[in-house]
């Protein structure tokens, strides 16, 4: 289990989505998230935390608008070099993958290249951040476990990583994530999509809404506009229960 394991899939195999047999590194820009997550405009003022972010240009782009984010990933304990070589090549392994699938909807992205314009300059943007950021902004570490302390962050992402890989990463590695995001979050987590690569709303979610230990947190499936694999049109809120009146 690895949080390089990123991005929407490789290799299309005998089921209806993507298949990932290799690590993928794919990148998504500051507009993609504000569309999953339902971000505002202005992200100044609050702490946040990008987990398994890995080349997104979410943080740099964040950063240079005057907000304040972590990003958080595996492959952060990579020289830039290493990581530039696989951009390019996991991205033209995945925009002819997508082709051969029918799990995806293109009404914003129009077609596999222009989704893979988006991906590209998210991957450019990262890099050059990285080379400045690198040990401050961008922070080297896996889940289950985050090296931040607790109520460290007002907000944590999570995108393309929980839920979607539920073929890889068991029931109890979801719960030992959420665990450990809730522990570092003051105030909201908000994990992208709710439905696997399949896409089918993962059967991960109802059990973790009725774990006791998460009894203090109000668990909300919260529907966005934007729907690229098929049912991602709403993620996971989670926050304390007083914050939810």
């Amino acid at each position: 289990m690895t949080m390089e394991s990123r991005g929407e899939g490789a290799a299309a195999g005998p089921r209806r989505g993507l298949v990932l047999d290799q690590v993928v590194l794919l990148g998504r820009t500051l507009d993609e998230y504000a569309r999953y997550f339902a971000l505002p405009g202005d992200l100044r003022g609050r702490e946040i935390l990008d987990v398994a972010s890995g080349v997104s240009s979410f943080c740099a782009e964040a950063h240079a608008a005057g907000g304040s984010v972590t990003a958080f990933d595996r492959i952060y304990d990579r020289p830039v070099e290493s990581i530039a070589a696989q951009c390019g090549r996991d991205l033209d392994s995945v925009v002819r993958g997508m082709k051969e699938v029918n799990t995806y909807r293109w009404d914003f992205y129009q077609t596999p290249e222009r989704m893979g314009e988006y991906r590209e300059r998210a991957y450019r943007r990262f890099l050059e951040d990285y080379v400045r950021g690198r040990g401050t902004r961008y922070v080297a570490g896996e889940l289950p476990r985050l090296p931040f302390a607790a109520a460290r962050f007002d907000l944590t992402l999570v995108s393309y990583l929980l839920f979607v890989y539920e073929d890889q990463f068991s029931y109890e590695f979801h719960r030992e994530s959420v665990r450990e995001l809730l522990r570092v979050t003051r105030r909201e987590v908000r994990i992208y999509p709710t439905v696997t690569f399949e896409a089918r709303r993962s059967s991960y979610l109802d059990r973790l809404k009725a774990e006791p230990e998460f009894a203090a947190w109000a668990f909300e499936e919260v529907p966005t506009d934007f729907e690229f694999l098929k049912g991602s049109n709403s993620y996971l809120l989670i926050r304390p229960k007083f914050f939810s009146h």
